[in-house]
């Protein structure tokens, strides 16, 4: 059997999740996919070309957080990229709100663009640095991430936006323990409790853990630094 999901497959997935909109569902990934196919030939969006690849290791990974979303919530995503995990989430939760924060403006103009074609209302894009966006300190429920950076560089960049008791969920592999026991500094001095290890299992592509941690207070003001300091002295 071939890797991955095929069309078939997710679509049973989808059915088995959400029994009452897995048709509409299935043609929104499934548009989503023509347009990343489309763009990704003359922009590098992914290094993961195969459909049912895609459909495994990018939409169904995003989903594997969605359980962990309130009803309402006001989520960010940071370093959207393709839009996984945030985009991917804002199509199955029309309940919750999202920004896709995106530093990069082509991938900013692709976002939009399935955005728009797939007729989404709940979901903006922020072409900026996480880093760069004091004005939004403390505006969101929960923040999420996948592939952006080391976990301690990813939590300076990420708990400032949260309110105080919102969520950082941190999707990381095989390395997630090891960055955990690396960033208790940043845990102690952003405020940060983490709050749950979810293992979960790709079909075809195995385990996968996803890191959820609370903030139990404001972050110190200092907090973030400008991204050369963050990266050259991280937490």
């Amino acid at each position: 059997m071939e890797p991955g999901l095929d069309i078939n497959a997710f679509k049973a997935v989808l059915s088995q999740r959400y029994p009452d909109r897995a048709p509409k569902l299935s043609d929104q990934f499934e548009r989503y996919l023509s347009i990343l196919s489309e763009v990704n030939a003359v922009m590098d969006l992914t290094a993961i070309k195969e459909p049912n690849d895609i459909r495994e290791k990018h939409f169904l990974d995003s989903l594997l957080i969605e359980n962990s979303l309130n009803q309402g919530e006001k989520v960010a995503d940071i370093g959207s990229g393709a839009g996984f995990p945030g985009l991917c989430l804002a199509i199955v939760r029309q309940d919750c709100v999202f920004d896709l924060i995106e530093p990069t403006t082509k991938r900013c103009t692709f976002l939009k663009r399935v955005i728009k074609e797939l007729g989404l209302t709940n979901v903006d894009v922020i072409n900026a640095r996480a880093e760069d966006l004091g004005h939004l300190k403390g505006s969101y429920d929960v923040v999420t991430a996948r592939a952006v950076a080391q976990l301690s560089i990813l939590m300076e960049l990420g708990t400032p936006l949260l309110k105080v008791k919102g969520r950082l969920i941190a999707m990381k592999g095989s390395q997630a323990e090891e960055e955990l026991k690396a960033a208790d500094k940043a845990l102690a001095i952003l405020n940060l409790t983490l709050t749950k290890i979810e293992h979960a299992e790709l079909p075809s592509y195995g385990p996968r853990t996803n890191l959820i941690f609370t903030k139990v207070k404001e972050t110190p003001d200092k907090y973030p630094r400008p991204y050369r300091l963050i990266k050259k002295t991280p937490l």
